[in-house]
């Protein structure tokens, strides 16, 4: 068994011509470039067992020779790809279940002895060129074809930088030094995963978050690490879908995975600042602000509007609904666009680079326990939550937007640190502050609804936009009622992680 350690780029075709040419390639290519024609043949039973163990079967041929190989485990890592790989020579384009049985556990190996057939096809030319970057020997490989899963297809088109020998960071600094000559994209997905979409005619699905069990973790640096690489993965999965407008939650799901990422690199800042970690939050930061601009028209058009002005028929409604479609749509192409840019890919590929940096060497010699950092930094959030609240019955716009945001760090920071603490006590006490972020949430979108009202002023009927700031007026102060008793509800409770 070998463990294949590769990044993955997307490449258009017309720049595969441009990246052969580069200079850059020919003072570290280590070899000659060479081309050949790869033909995979993925194989699966019926209920595709081997994909739910997420694992991959194929036979490939190449010229005359025909390798069996098998890979699972492992994955991916600020997209990073990182698996187990079991691969042997085979006489023949047929399967040799001898050689898999060595592979896999007998209860898995039992099930697929019973049936696997071919499910999908990748045929591809392959270019490849060693080079030497930093010190690291690195394989470049230009994969142009197509995935067949009978009548369906899927082009390929894609980058991969293979790790020979070196560290990992210089994959990502090596990509980073591509970029600045040629347009490319951090691909999290692999050529195995596209080819069971099309087998099974799906689209991608939504990932949400998933907070590892951090009572693993023996120490603040290597569960911070986890917590970052998954919100990296949350983030990465969701990112096609929401530039393919597949489905409104895929866009939501990147807002959450930018908001956890912005909780845990605050978490890492408190620990062991750095220069870099600072500049990587701004960013962060930065696409948190973009995206809550887009929520704002979201939240407006789809849930105040609707709710505000139930006959969209009257010409007023109509001409408000229409113009604020047309603002949520500019931001929807602002987002979009900023997801699809050079500068965003360049932000994941430094993210990456980081990730696999000096940075986590120091930090792992920091020997600290996790569950009182926890305690510590989960006490400072409790007590900027209720400096906040004092505030509460003034119900003042800005101050409830300063407790809302007190009160989603607090109970991101909770939901992160939850494995560490007794499962019970931590449920019940984000049901209540869950509750109180909710409420907290629909007045400011009130807040954020007279504000684009402002923003509208000129371009809409005065008359519709008096129906909308009367409406707001009633509803919110119906939600106050509600918000001094969810309040109440949480204050009385005790910090579980102080007992």
């Amino acid at each position: 068994m070998s463990v294949e350690t590769e990044l993955k780029l997307r490449i258009s075709p017309e720049h595969f011509k441009q990246l052969k040419q580069l200079p850059l390639l020919k003072t570290l290519a280590t070899s000659k470039i060479s081309t050949r024609k790869i033909h995979n043949i993925y194989f699966d039973t019926p209920s595709l067992i081997l994909h739910q163990h997420a694992m991959a079967l194929r036979l490939r041929r190449v010229g005359k020779q025909w390798l069996q190989t098998l890979k699972g485990g492992g994955g991916v890592k600020a997209g990073l790809h990182q698996r187990n790989e079991w691969e042997s020579e085979v006489s023949s384009k047929a399967l040799d279940l001898g050689v898999l049985e060595s592979c896999v556990e007998k209860k898995l190996f039992r099930q697929v002895s019973q049936g696997v057939s071919p499910i999908f096809e990748t045929n591809f030319a392959r270019t490849v060129c060693m080079v030497l970057f930093n010190g690291t020997e690195i394989e470049l490989s230009l994969d142009c074809g197509e995935i067949r899963a009978g009548e369906s297809c899927r082009p390929i088109s894609e980058l991969e930088l293979e790790l020979k020998s070196g560290e990992p960071l210089q994959l990502f600094k090596f990509a980073l030094a591509l970029l600045d000559l040629i347009p490319l994209e951090l691909e999290h997905t692999s050529k195995a995963e596209y080819g069971y979409q099309l087998y099974t005619s799906t689209k991608p699905v939504v990932k949400k978050a998933n907070f590892p069990d951090l009572s693993k973790f023996n120490n603040v640096a290597t569960a911070l690490q986890c917590m970052i690489g998954s919100c990296l993965l949350h983030l990465q999965s969701n990112i096609s879908g929401a530039i393919q407008k597949l489905d409104e939650e895929y866009l939501h799901q990147v807002r959450v995975s930018l908001r956890l990422l912005r909780v845990v690199l605050s978490m890492l800042e408190t620990f062991c600042p750095e220069e870099e970690l600072s500049q990587l939050h701004v960013q962060v930061a930065e696409l948190c602000v973009e995206f809550g601009q887009l929520r704002e028209w979201d939240v407006f058009v789809t849930q105040t509007l609707k709710s505000a002005l139930p006959d969209l028929t009257d010409p007023n409604a109509l001409s408000l609904q229409l113009v604020s479609e047309t603002m949520r749509g500019e931001h929807h192409a602002a987002v979009e666009n900023k997801l699809k840019s050079q500068d965003y890919q360049r932000f994941l590929l430094s993210f990456g680079a980081w990730m696999h940096g000096d940075y986590w060497r120091e930090l792992n010699s920091i020997n600290l326990s996790l569950k009182e950092f926890a305690k510590q930094f989960l006490e400072n959030r409790y007590r900027q939550l209720n400096k906040r609240g004092k505030h509460l019955s003034r119900s003042d716009p800005s101050q409830l937007h300063k407790l809302r945001i007190a009160c989603k760090k607090l109970r991101y920071s909770v939901e992160i640190f939850s494995t560490l603490f007794r499962h019970a006590k931590t449920k019940h006490y984000l049901s209540t502050l869950t509750g109180l972020q909710d409420t907290l949430g629909n007045l400011n979108d009130f807040a954020v609804a007279y504000r684009l009202l402002d923003e509208l002023n000129g371009k809409v009927p005065e008359k519709s936009t008096l129906v909308i700031r009367d409406w707001i007026t009633q509803v919110n102060a119906e939600k106050l009622t509600i918000l001094y008793k969810d309040w109440k509800r949480f204050s009385e409770q005790k910090p579980f992680w102080s007992s």
